[in-house]
């Protein structure tokens, strides 16, 4: 099998990605959005379900999100076609009126479901809801316990999706806050796959616990059992559990863990879309400790995760990663497993 080369289709186009943040989309709202190079058209029709839309007129390819809003109808300013939400052309002001035939937008088959707004962009007859990944923890939880943050990042998406099946990089990169002492490095983490999914988790005796629990638990400077797992689900779709229990090894009942998602939608080849949401299982009704929560970790990817994968993308320049010969690290093995599958399941599409 061969890997991704520059060269090479690096998107899924039957796949399920996010396109937006459910708060991202009022009822007045057309948000436009490029998603693995195709700009879309994004509004809530009348019902409060979401649409989606190429975001270029046929006739002269201008963005439609410059338009004109009227009900689920979308008129191009710039010559007066009309479009409904299923892309199709219900008026042309021109000459006798007629509508040619391959005068039409592209739509797309959206799941709105967990604050999140899924697209599939590829064949809407091939869409399978079933693919979509779980995150109903995020529905499950109180308002107070769960959030969702939207960051742009101008990399490929696959350094980002190697930064998070690759957790070791927390014993270096990152502060106090969600720093690991130094203990993933030395393990071999356990990667398993399952048909389409990928998991890598890391087990360890923490002295004491990092910073974000450690104030949680019964003797803060006491050491705790604690484990991180990472899920990915293709094209670039994580859930990330971590937890810390102190005289026990059950993490659900006994001790405090977090449940994060980490999605990345790539927008082009070198800039990303980065959908990050989170919630837990202790203290579910303190509102203040979840925005100061939230807060935390995403300053921690602004200024720790995201200068570094960025400069790594700046480096890199336009070369394949393979085309680099890329030293691998035993700490690589779950990323270099998504990588491989990767190129599987676009070498399937392609065919």
């Amino acid at each position: 099998m061969e890997l991704i080369t520059k060269t090479k289709l690096t998107f899924l186009k039957n796949a399920w990605y996010v396109a937006a943040l459910t708060t991202e989309l009022d009822t007045e709202t057309l948000l436009t959005r490029k998603i693995i190079d195709e700009t879309v058209l994004f509004y809530r029709k009348e019902d409060g379900s979401v649409a989606a839309l190429r975001d270029r007129c046929p006739h002269r390819f201008a963005p439609l999100s410059k338009g004109i809003r009227s009900g689920d109808e979308i008129t191009c300013l710039y010559h007066g076609l009309k479009f409904n939400e299923l892309g199709e052309c219900t008026h042309n002001p021109h000459g006798n009126g007629k509508i040619p035939k391959a005068c039409a937008v592209k739509s797309y088959e959206i799941e709105e479901r967990d604050g999140f707004i899924w697209i599939w962009m590829g064949n809407r007859s091939k869409a399978d809801r079933s693919k979509i990944m779980d995150c109903s923890v995020l529905s499950q939880k109180p308002d107070t316990a769960v959030g969702h943050i939207y960051m742009y990042n101008k990399c490929n998406y696959q350094l980002l999706t190697d930064n998070i099946m690759d957790l070791s990089h927390i014993d270096h990169l990152h502060g106090p806050l969600i720093n690991t002492g130094g203990k993933l490095s030395p393990l071999l983490p356990n990667v398993q796959e399952e048909g389409e999914v990928i998991s890598v988790r890391w087990d360890w005796l923490a002295e004491p616990a990092m910073q974000l629990f450690a104030v949680h638990l019964p003797r803060p400077e006491d050491e705790a059992n604690q484990y991180f797992q990472v899920d990915w689900h293709a094209p670039s779709n994580m859930h990330l559990k971590v937890a810390a229990v102190q005289d026990s090894t059950d993490y659900t009942n006994d001790g405090l863990e977090l449940y994060d998602f980490h999605i990345m939608t790539p927008e082009t080849e070198f800039s990303t879309h980065y959908f990050f949401a989170s919630a837990r299982n202790y203290l579910e009704e303190d509102g203040e400790y979840n925005a100061a929560k939230m807060a935390g970790m995403e300053q921690a990817f602004i200024e720790e995760d995201k200068p570094m994968i960025e400069a790594q993308q700046q480096e890199m320049g336009e070369s394949g990663f393979w085309e680099l010969q890329p030293v691998l690290l035993s700490s690589d093995a779950g990323g270099i497993r998504v990588r491989r599958k990767l190129s599987e399941l676009l070498e399937i599409e392609s065919a």
